[in-house]
């Protein structure tokens, strides 16, 4: 068993119910900041997640309209962005859409705080919330989940159920894919196989540019949702289309982050070559087949075939989108050469735990 997080969309009827309630649950986390702080000057540490529980005891008894497990879930999520950063005072939850840069509504919740009647109806704390609902949770057993609000302001209940996982694969040990990841081709593999990276941001770029100018801040957020609804739907699709029959798959560890800092940042952000990995790992586990990550540094120069290293080297060779092996002849697709590579190196990844491609060829 495994699990997964399906949504669904509440009804615009049931929206002022959970924004009320991320109301209160920014209530919660500014007392529990100003309760750890107030220990902070006093003792020197910050309080931790189970002495923030007994502070807020009894909470829902005062006039807040939330779910008893709602106050400690808060308070665990605010010690969890706390310790990473190590700071005083944290601006996680603020109240408010005074300042683009307020946060949006977020309620999460336990297994006894929700039950689902039937499809698309659930009950949460005495009220009853109609649902959008392409999954019908009602068939599945609820785990933990949270009511999130996205920019245009619509509400979706996220939650976590369990689901049976797919029979593990018979495939052949060699049954195995490589995936180079880049800004043209958003993904080539060791089987010669080419998906043109898409263009969703600049397909929509002249209408958010026209309704930024005319000063219309609703329609920029709604293009900007298609677009980002657009590109998740194409890297699931792809990826479970790549999952369905190898059993296990590599992909070159390119940092999207990184390349977001440079001039290419726009294409780096419209392909989603970053993106990818995620929907791949998941789906990998859901399908019992291998994923790793495997480090491409050095792997553009070297041949698939012979590992010689005569190929285009630094910025001046990144135009050179085929290149030809003096001595063999052979001729080498830059993505599809890295692609076999990466599936040449990663089974010994798998078994050494070694993944890294050598930065000599032998």
């Amino acid at each position: 068993m495994s699990a997964s997080a399906p949504c669904g969309g509440v009804r615009d009827q049931h929206v002022p119910w959970p924004r009320a309630r991320a109301r209160e649950v920014n209530f919660v986390c500014n007392d529990d900041q100003e309760s750890a702080l107030a220990l902070l000057e006093r003792e020197g540490r910050f309080r931790s997640a189970e002495e923030l529980h007994e502070f807020t005891a009894g909470a829902t008894k005062s006039g807040l309209e939330r779910h008893s497990q709602t106050v400690p879930a808060v308070s665990e999520q605010y010690v969890r962005r706390r310790l990473p950063f190590r700071r005083r005072r944290l601006r996680w939850r603020v109240s408010g859409r005074a300042r683009s840069n307020d946060r949006l509504g977020w309620v999460p919740f336990k297994a006894v705080a929700i039950r689902c009647r039937s499809q698309g109806v659930v009950r949460f704390r005495g009220r009853h919330i109609r649902l959008w609902d392409s999954w019908d949770l009602a068939k599945y057993r609820i785990r933990c989940g949270s009511c999130c609000e996205d920019a245009r302001g619509r509400w979706y209940r996220n939650a976590l159920v369990r689901v049976k996982r797919e029979k593990a694969s018979r495939h052949a040990p060699s049954d195995a894919i490589g995936i180079d990841l880049g800004l043209k081709d958003l993904r080539g593999t060791s089987q010669a196989i080419k998906v043109e990276a898409p263009r969703f941001y600049r397909d929509l770029e002249a209408d958010l540019a026209r309704a930024q100018r005319a000063g219309k801040p609703g329609r920029a957020r709604a293009i900007h949702a298609e677009i980002k609804n657009r590109r998740s739907d194409h890297l699931h699709k792809l990826s479970r289309a790549l999952v369905l029959r190898p059993r296990a798959i590599f992909v070159g560890s390119v940092s999207a982050s990184a390349l977001a800092q440079t001039s290419l940042a726009k294409s780096v952000l419209d392909a989603g070559c970053g993106a990818l990995r995620t929907p791949l790992r998941y789906t990998c586990h859901q399908a019992r087949a291998a994923f790793r990550e495997v480090d491409e540094a050095g792997s553009t120069p070297t041949g698939s075939g012979c590992h010689s290293r005569t190929g285009p080297k630094g910025l001046e060779g990144l135009g050179v989108r085929e290149w030809l092996r003096s001595g063999c002849e052979a001729v080498h697709d830059r993505d599809v050469n890295c692609a076999r590579l990466i599936r040449a190196v990663g089974p010994r990844g798998l078994a050494e735990g070694i993944l890294a491609f050598p930065a000599k060829a032998a």
